[in-house]
């Protein structure tokens, strides 16, 4: 298990009412309704939820990796996430599939770039090794 080294920052929610409920944060930014997956609800769902959070994390990863080895990304970078969710042995799963966008980029620098994201993106690190993750150069 790894350790922070230091805390930069807390999300807070409260939820109520699980997959059919809402969730807001303290700071009132995010406030939800829940529908389950395949349901006519209005709400999202958790997978949405966690698509949209790894997806938005992983960019931040690319920009990170970029700053620091000076390499230009293109304006129009975009990183599409799918999320399943389904059955495994007595209990329920999730798996992830990535495709990122990088428009005008050489091929190779690329896949270093995305590479060396995936090692330092948090969403990466928390599921590296426990769940499913294919992340793909569209």
């Amino acid at each position: 298990m790894t350790t922070l080294e230091k805390v930069l920052y807390t999300a807070k929610a409260h939820t109520t009412g699980g997959r059919e409920g809402a969730s807001r944060s303290d700071d009132g930014r995010l406030d939800v309704k829940l529908s389950s997956p395949g349901t006519p609800g209005t709400g999202t769902n958790p997978e949405q939820m966690f698509a949209a959070g790894y997806s938005a994390c992983f960019i931040g990863a690319m920009k990170a990796v970029a700053g620091k080895t000076q390499l230009t990304l293109p304006q129009d970078l975009a990183v599409d996430a799918e999320v399943d969710l389904g059955p495994i042995p007595n209990a329920y799963g999730i798996a992830v599939r990535m495709k990122v966008s990088l428009p005008g980029m050489d091929k190779d620098a690329a896949q270093k770039l995305i590479d060396a994201a995936h090692q330092v993106c948090p969403y990466s690190n928390a599921t590296r090794g426990n769940i499913d993750v294919n992340i793909t150069l569209a």
